[in-house]
């Protein structure tokens, strides 16, 4: 038996996956942003990214409190902007525009996952703010689009590319 196809993500999710301080994974530490673009070089303004990262001290285990809940109504509250979640989701807005609050993780790289209008399946990369073995061994022509571009301290740039001349190295996990 065949497998069943994946359906094409429409803009429609943006609706209900954000959620309030989506982009916060934790306060005080560095700021990374950017703009999605398709393969014409222009902007993606309903993508949605998700971000997994370890915590400053190594840990893969983030707290929950992602998604808490108004005990009142049940509306989506969203972080309480103290606690450490190591996971983040936020949508592009009209300019194909994302921002992420985070800390420096020491790992050297943030985990992202890509959702956007005309995928079939979502795409796996990585923003790196450093250099890694594992840039080491991609064509030197290819290093660069996995690599945050520091604009001023604390603040780095990440663009996504989804096709064309400048695509972003994309991962098969599979």
């Amino acid at each position: 038996m065949n497998p069943t196809p994946s359906q094409t993500v429409g803009p429609f999710y943006g609706y209900a996956l954000p959620f309030p301080g989506g982009g916060d994974i934790a306060l005080g530490g560095i700021t990374v942003h950017g703009y999605v673009y398709d393969g014409a070089g222009d902007p993606v303004p309903d993508a949605l990214l998700e971000f997994w990262q370890p915590a400053a001290d190594g840990s893969l285990r983030g707290s929950p409190g992602s998604l808490r809940r108004d005990a009142t109504n049940g509306a989506v509250l969203g972080r309480d902007g103290v606690r450490f979640t190591g996971f983040g989701r936020v949508g592009t807005d009209r300019d194909g525009h994302w921002t992420l609050r985070t800390v420096t993780p020491p790992n050297g790289y943030i985990s992202v996952c890509v959702f956007a209008r005309g995928l079939l399946h979502h795409l796996y990369t990585r923003i790196y703010l450093g250099q890694d073995a594992f840039l080491d061994s991609l064509p030197p022509e290819r290093r660069g689009t996995l690599v945050a571009g520091e604009e001023r301290e604390g603040v780095h740039r990440f663009d996504i590319h989804l096709q064309g001349e400048k695509e972003t190295v994309f991962l098969d996990f599979g």
